[in-house]
């Protein structure tokens, strides 16, 4: 019984013949080497010729020669020619033949790859840094030189010099034939130009006329699908297959006159592995093979079932009707093969031996899918399949176990399958479709087998032995690509050899594409080629699946036919299980798309192509066929650096064998383009030059070039004597430049290096010329020559380079540089640092600095050793021998005086300090650090016992260290030959590194206190900060022993920091004090002074301390100003008792007063300043005062805040009153005058400032119409309205609390009886009488005047000025609060009358006016406010009511609904505990007092309606003693039966005990739960126990749920 997968399994493409591989046997490995004859299409240009005649040109000149040691395979490169006139022809020549050797320029063979080859770099030169200029005189001695050329932070400057042609973009292909195109890139060419990218596609023409024409159509129908290997076969509409050979000529017509014409289209077609035999399908399902050399009659002929067979049938085949639409031969046999078709099934074939079509059997076993005639249906619809790809596995050069198993692979659109099909049917893999495909692409499938061939060389790290390379089956489903590698595994022991061997799949990698794939074909072992929707063909690569080149074949219209759209439309715009929404079903292109041998064949709709992938040789030809040579050099550069795909190009990965191919074709190319550039070709009558845009690219591709090749000889042999002889000798120079600044060229013939000179000489660049001077090789230059052309240009920068680099020569540049400085001293020039000889003079400090510290002049690399040790000496001993040398030795000796005059001692050193002094000391400063200084004995010790033999210079250089330096300095900068401008820096210089190298330098004290006098004179104030620094150095190590004599000079020289110092050192606290209030650029850290010496365990004595107080009074006034805050702060930490001072200080200034009392009365954080701690100086009655009387002026609104937080006691009145008066901070003044008990006092004061407050109100009104700012009238009106509401306000709050005091004193009990009418009114009620009376007489006042000033003069144009309606809202509010107020005050007051005071109220208004209309409107909106606050007062009690309800309404539902178990049965036991029938009679006691609470229920409705009635009696009204409970229990209606007994007889049998009801709905045994409960949480839930005794409830726990908190209950 065979194991055939489900109808759902998966399926493949096409069968795939091996490319690059070796038949199987003898026979199957002979095939026709014949040619396909095809015409040439086109021709060239004049232009292209001549192209062609410049590179043979070249090849003959050069004879064939390459480089040393490299053969030159020159014989390919002659073929060019002849290979692209016979392209046509010669295009399908090779494809019987073997893959070709590594050294041929056909396509890839099956070399290994090799990943990770070299990659190439980008030639671009790379900015330089901006360069500085010398030196300034004054230069601190904490920076170092820089040189022009060696910038301190090269990454952020830029260059001055102009973009180098190199530098732009890289040549394009339309360029070379003077196109204006935008450059682009090696790595950006145009993927879609042809003819030279991907497939050079060619046109069978004979194919093409025999069967698109209407003759062919007619004799044998139009075609259908194609098939390739010796021969090329085509299938029609009329199931004829017509078969070619490679020359276009028809060779067999199979089917017509026999059967198979009645069968339908040709819809599959397969040929076995040895080209002899030829598989039809028909698209009625009928399957025919026919041998090549006998088509007459069919070899073998499987016909499909008829629809009576299927009723009982017995054999498995295709259902008639149903289209063939893959097929396959297996392994080497004629008579074994596969098939699908477009139902989803898929049957393998073996036919038994006989002798004739008719004497064979076929037996046919299904292997995939199920016949559409179900015999068992079932509910669930099955799913619409079809095989969208089948492929069997073709027979490599490599013997394989897995030959002999018939592997077919099979693609449907839910799973990949594939089956061994040999000696039964057996699912090998399954897969699903990857959760990769896109969404929204269409449904499609294919796939491709490769087997398994031998490997011409072993993958690195092998062995030598050739291995044999694995089988791999690439699938797609939609636009996923998948990789899948077939291997076998090994069995341990001994292996039955007739046992099928154990297959392992992998996926290797997945390629995802934009669009769905619809084909997909091997061209060889390396390369894919995948057709998509949109005809685009991809080459990839194989394991990493890395696209190389696209295609677009649309113009072609590739034929394509509708095969699975109408079986699989129920998949279309339908979400399957992966999420995938396929729009539509894509077409068939798997028959139109075919590749045998490294070519590809295309049936397109009107004709039949052939094409192959370019090599890298055919691309180079067609880019130069065109003209466009600089493009063909640039890309050749990449072939050879390996940055192109060299895999589809046909180039090995191993740059050993890549490069001497590409090598000799690169020179030969070069040659030809600067032939053809500069008009030198001998057989053209073309002389004239390219233009200069073109040259500058030419001449950009060579360098690359040449670069890559490291074959500069062909730059400066023969591009630059074309460049030379043509004249444009600027644009080669040019391009060089950015590759001598990158260090990508520094070997320069001396030739070049003239002509370098001369051009940017001549262009007025020496910048440029110095900087690639530096950059180049010493070695290889002519040094008399570019010395002399350097000094005669004034290149000095280059030449200092030259002799230090070439001769190792660093004395002859000091000379040089020196004879620029003494005319200019003479002559009194040094000043102008404008003339070309100063700026370059000023080079000799630089040039100092980096020999001095070993580094190179002017690029700043580091000098090797011994090198820049005898650099080093040379510089010493020229400087510091004391006399004048000769230099070289045997010349003249250098001068530095004229005319005779006799030379000072060391007159290069006194000379270079004459010129610049400040300059040369800070050179030296740095060279001082370096390690060439120290340990000038053991240098000598050396030299004297080494074998080297070393000169004057080398010994004298040697032994000069610091000690001899600084001696000869201060013999040399003498104060009668210096000024004292120049003499300070040598005082600097000293006292810096004096400290430095203590054990190097020893200096007496007296010198060590001149440099110390000398610094506090420093000649201005831009080195005084040097002064005072360098003057800290010197007394970290020196102390002089007069210290207090240098005391007046630090302080005329300002140096505070030196004293600060001092004065710290000699503990004299008040003098450091003084000298922080002197420092004016530090003032801030006195703060930070004063608390060092105040703080606790600071170390000062008492008298010390009191110094330091003194100080800090006779400055009070300059330490407020740097921070009154601040120094509030200080003072109350360290020293309260100042504070008297510093306010005393601060007299004429209050808000320094008042700011320096908020901070020590009112910190802001106590926090900040843990030692301030709550303000103890509250106090004091003086500070406190003075802080609110400065507050009401400052801050009046936080004065009744701060007042509320004192006690009594802490303020007087008097002292205070006056200013709070003055600015109307009455209601501080209120509080203060209650506090003391003054209530009358203060009321009456308050009533007072209300009528001042009225009196403005009435101004503001009266002022208005003549006031012309409307917006400024009203905010003062209404500001004035705002002040008598706030002082009303605090009117209030005084009556209220005279009445909680009044309360308090209060000691008799209250007497409930009313208060007669005529009873005086007491003090409380007064106060709120006078509030009451002095509020409405405001408000009437106010409210009249505002009606009067209207009804007067209503045509006025000013009397509307202010907004009355709103003045006339706050006046009504202003009466209404108070009154609300005094409301609510008596409300709750026995003592205090509202009925009382407002009796008295109305009495006092009726005396002052006899009538109450002027009252009617006050009065009025009293009450309708009392109305208003009523009716909403209801309105809330209703809405709270409401509310009310439903919560306790929502509360009562849920405390009496229940809960129902989930289940009848104990969680725990299982047993049956709950419903009807339980045991232990628990559910009919359930039922029996649900029966007697709703009987309850009505009885208590019945007793509410008859008490309701009156007739009631008391036994029903409850008043005799209740029945016991189990009496009531018991009461049975006449209704009942005896079952009820029943349960209890029950219950007293079977008593299971409690039961556990939780939340959760979980319902246990009592005594189960108490065995289970492993803990118990006695508040997590209570468990109310309602049993016969009617216990308390346990709290319990659901063990079950783990304890989740529900809550249980008992019953």
């Amino acid at each position: 019984m065979s194991l055939m997968p489900d109808e759902n399994e998966g399926s493949a493409a096409p069968p795939q013949d091996p490319g690059d591989t070796a038949e199987v046997n003898e026979d199957t490995r002979d095939s026709n080497n014949s040619d396909i004859a095809m015409t040439e299409v086109g021709g060239n240009g004049a232009s292209e010729d001549r192209m062609l005649e410049y590179l043979q040109e070249a090849r003959e000149e050069e004879g064939g020669e390459g480089m040393a040691g490299q053969p030159m395979n020159g014989s390919a490169f002659r073929k060019f020619k002849a290979m692209e006139e016979a392209h046509e022809v010669d295009v399908l020549s090779n494809t019987n033949r073997s893959p070709s050797s590594a050294g041929s320029y056909s396509t890839p063979d099956d070399t290994p790859s090799l990943h990770g080859s070299v990659t190439s770099s980008s030639f671009a030169g790379s900015a330089l840094g901006s360069r500085f200029s010398p030196s300034p005189s004054l230069r601190p001695f904490d920076r170092r030189f820089q040189s022009r050329l060696h910038p301190s932070n090269p990454g952020n400057l830029l260059t001055p010099r102009a973009l180098s042609p190199s530098l732009l973009g890289v040549h394009s292909r339309e360029s070379s034939v003077g196109s204006k195109a935008e450059d682009i890139g090696i790595e950006g060419l145009d993927d879609h130009s042809a003819p030279w990218d991907i497939v050079r596609l060619t046109k069978l023409k004979k194919i093409s006329a025999q069967l698109f024409s209407e003759a062919g159509k007619r004799s044998f129908g139009t075609p259908t699908c194609i098939t390739v290997s010796a021969t090329i076969a085509v299938g029609t509409t009329k199931g004829i297959i017509l078969v070619f050979d490679y020359p276009q000529s028809l060779k067999s017509i199979i089917g017509h006159g026999t059967k198979a014409i009645e069968c339908g289209a040709i819809t599959a077609l397969a040929v076995s592995a040895d080209h002899t035999t030829i598989a039809g399908g028909h698209a009625n399902g009928h399957i025919f093979t026919w041998e090549l050399a006998k088509p007459s009659s069919p070899f073998l002929r499987i016909p499909p079932l008829a629809p009576y067979q299927m009723e009982d049938r017995k054999e498995d085949g295709h259902v008639e009707g149903v289209s063939v639409l893959h097929l396959g031969f297996l392994g080497i046999r004629h008579t074994a093969l596969t098939s699908a078709d477009d139902k989803g099934m898929a049957f393998s074939h073996l036919a038994t031996r006989g002798l004739g079509a008719i004497g064979r059997t076929v037996k046919t076993a299904r292997i995939l899918g199920r016949y559409p005639v179900n015999t068992a249906p079932t509910n669930r619809p099955r799913k619409p399949s079809s095989v969208l790809g089948l492929s069997v596995l073709p027979l490599g050069n490599s013997p394989e176990r897995t030959d002999s198993m018939g592997l077919v692979a099979m693609l449907t659109p839910y799973l990949l399958v594939i089956v061994s099909t040999t000696p039964i049917a057996q699912t090998q893999h399954k897969a699903v479709r990857p959760k990769e495909t896109a969404s929204d692409s269409a449904l499609s499938g294919c796939l491709a087998w490769y087997p398994a061939v031998k490997l011409k060389h072993a993958p690195s790290g092998a062995s030598s032995k050739p291995t044999s390379s694995k089988a791999r089956l690439a699938y797609a489903w939609s636009n996923v690509l998948t990789l899948l590698e077939l291997s076998t595994i090994e069995a341990e022991g001994l292996e039955d050899p007739n046992r099928p061997p154990t297959l392992e799949f992998r996926v290797q990698s997945r390629y995802r594409c934009e669009e769905a794939i619809v084909a997909v074909q091997w061209f060889n072992r390396q390369i894919i080629g995948v057709l998509t929707v949109t005809q685009r063909l991809i080459i990839l690569e194989d394991v990493p699946l890395r696209v190389t080149e696209t295609f677009d074949l649309m113009p072609k219209r590739i034929l394509h036919r509708n095969v699975f759209g109408d079986h699989l439309h129920p998949l279309v715009n339908r979400m399957d299980e992966e999420g995938s929404i396929h729009p539509h079903v894509a077409d068939a292109f798997y028959n139109s798309f075919r590749t045998y041998k490294g070519r590809v064949f295309i049936l397109c709709q009107h004709e039949m192509s052939v094409g192959t992938l370019s090599n890298w040789a055919d691309r180079l030809l067609a880019m130069m066929e065109v003209g466009d040579f600089i493009g063909a050099i640039c890309l050749a550069t990449s072939y050879y650096v390996g940055k192109s795909n060299k895999l589809t190009i046909g180039l090995p990965e191993d740059p050993l064998l890549r490069h001497p191919m590409v090598e000799e074709k690169l020179l030969e190319m070069m040659a030809a383009s600067l032939r053809y550039a500069f008009g030198k070709n001998q057989s053209s009558p073309r002389k004239e030059i390219l233009g200069k845009e073109q040259l500058q690219e030419l001449a950009t591709a060579c360098f690359d070039a040449c670069l890559s090749m490291d074959r500069t000889d062909f730059l400066f042999d023969e591009a630059f004597e074309y460049f030379e002889q043509g004249g444009v000798v600027g644009i080669f120079l040019e391009t060089l430049e950015p590759h001598i600044l990158d260090c990508m060229i520094s070997f320069i013939p001396p030739i070049v290096v003239k002509a370098l000179i001369i051009h940017y000489a001549s262009q007025e660049q020496e910048s440029r010329l110095e900087e690639m001077i530096c950059h180049m090789d010493t070695r290889t230059l002519d040094i008399d020559q570019v010395t002399t052309l350097c000094k005669q240009h004034q290149l000095y920068d280059a030449m200092i380079y030259v002799w230090n680099r070439a001769l190792n020569d660093y004395i002859t540049p000091m000379i040089d540089l020196l004879t620029l400085l003494v005319p200019q001293i003479q002559s009194g020039m040094h000043e102008n640092g404008d003339s070309v000889h100063a700026i370059n003079a000023l080079k000799i400090f630089p040039y100092l600095s980096y020999i001095l510290t070993g580094r190179v002049y002017p690029t700043g690399e580091d000098l090797t050793e011994p090198e820049a040790s005898n650099a080093k000496a040379q510089i010493y001993y020229f400087l510091f021998l004391g006399q004048a040398i000769t230099w070289p030795k045997g010349g003249k000796p250098f001068l530095t005086k004229q005319n005779s005059e006799p030379q000072s001692s060391f007159p290069y050193l006194r000379l270079i300090l004459q010129y610049d002094a400040p300059s040369f000391l800070s050179a030296l400063n740095e060279a001082f650090e370096d390690s060439f200084l120290t340990g000038a004995t053991d240098t000598l010790q050396l030299l004297n016992g080494g074998k080297q033999d070393f000169g004057e210079d080398q010994v004298f250089g040697r032994s000069v260290n610091r000690q001899y330096i600084v001696h000869i300095l201060l013999e040399v900068m003498n104060s009668t030959d210096f000024p004292p401008q120049d003499t300070i820096y040598l005082d600097m210089f000293i006292a810096r590194n004096f400290p430095k190298f203590l054990q190097f330098i020893l200096l007496p004290g007296s010198a060590l206190h001149r440099v110390l006098v000398g610094l506090c004179n420093p000649p201005g104030d831009d080195i005084a900060d040097d002064c005072q620094l360098s003057v800290e150095y010197l007394l970290t190590v020196y102390r002089p022993p007069d210290i207090d004599s240098l005391v007046g000079l630090f302080t005329n020289a300002g140096f505070f920091r030196v004293l600060k110092s001092i004065f710290r050192s000699d503990k004299q606290y008040s003098k450091l004090l003084r000298v922080y209030f002197d420092d004016e650029e530090a003032l801030e850290a006195v703060f930070d002074c004063i608390a060092d010496c105040l703080r606790p365990r600071s170390g000062l004595n008492e008298k010390q301390r009191e110094e330091v107080k003194t100080v800090i009074k006779q400055n009070a006034r300059k330490l407020i100003n740097i921070g009154e805050v601040r120094t509030a702060r200080i003072i109350h930490s360290y020293a309260p008792d100042l504070h008297d001072a510093m306010l005393s200080a601060i007299e004429d200034s209050p808000e320094y007063q008042f700011s320096y009392l908020r901070t020590i009365l009112e910190p802001s954080n106590e926090h900040e300043r843990p030692e301030m701690g709550k303000p103890a100086i509250m106090q004091n009655k003086d500070f406190v005062e003075t802080y609110v009387c400065l507050m009401c002026e400052f801050d009046p609104e936080h004065v009744s805040q701060f007042v509320g937080g004192l006690q009594s006691g802490d303020l007087r009145l008097e002292e205070v009153l006056p200013a709070m008066e003055s600015n109307g901070v009455m209601d501080a003044a209120v509080k203060l005058m209650a506090r003391e008990g003054q209530i009358r006092q203060a009321m009456d004061r308050l009533l007072s400032h209300l009528g001042t407050l009225e009196t403005a109100f009435v101004a503001v009104l009266k002022a208005s119409p003549s006031v012309e700012d409307l917006e400024a009238s009203n905010n003062a009106a209404v500001q004035s309205l705002e002040s008598l509401q706030t002082y009303a306000q605090v009117g209030v709050w005084l009556c209220q609390g005279q009445m909680k005091s009044s309360l308090r004193r209060l000691q008799r009990p209250q007497n409930h009886k009313r208060r007669p009418e005529k009873d005086l009114l007491n003090k409380e009620e007064l106060l709120w009488l006078d509030l009451v009376d002095t509020v409405v007489r405001i408000a009437k006042s106010c409210i009249s005047l505002i009606h009067q000033s209207i009804a007067t003069d209503p045509d006025h144009p000013n009397h509307l000025q202010l907004d009355t309606s709103k003045l006339l809202v706050h006046l009504r509010k202003f009466v209404q609060d108070t009154f609300s107020a005094l409301l609510a005050a008596t409300s709750s007051n026995q003592q205090t009358s509202f009925l009382h005071i407002l009796r008295a109220f109305l009495s006092r208004a009726s005396l002052a006016s006899p009538s109450l209309a002027d009252l009617r409107n006050v009065l009025g909106d009293i009450f309708d406010a009392y109305h208003y606050e009523a009716q909403l007062l209801s309105l809330a009690n209703r809405l709270l009511d409401k509310d009310l309800f439903i919560h306790v309404d929502e509360a009562a539902h849920l405390r009496q609904r229940g809960w129902k178990p989930s289940s009848q049965t104990c969680e725990a036991c299982g047993k049956r505990i709950w419903g009807p029938g339980a045991a232990g009679g628990i559910y009919s006691a359930w039922e029996r007092t649900r029966l007697e609470n709703q009987r309850r229920l009505e009885s208590l409705r019945e007793e509410r309606r008859l008490e309701s009635d009156g007739s009631l009696s008391a036994v029903a009204r409850g008043k005799i003693k209740a029945r016991d409970a189990t009496t009531t229990t018991t009461d049975k209606t006449n209704g009942e039966d005896t079952g009820e007994q029943q349960d209890e007889e029950e219950e007293k049998t079977d008593d299971t005990g409690e039961l556990v009801l939780f939340s959760c709905r979980h319902i246990f045994h009592r005594k189960c739960l108490d065995g289970l409960q492993i803990q118990r949480e006695a508040a997590a839930a209570t468990a109310v126990v309602m049993m016969e005794d009617e216990e308390d409830g346990c709290g319990f726990r659901c063990v079950i749920c783990h304890g989740g908190g529900n809550e249980g209950v008992g019953f």
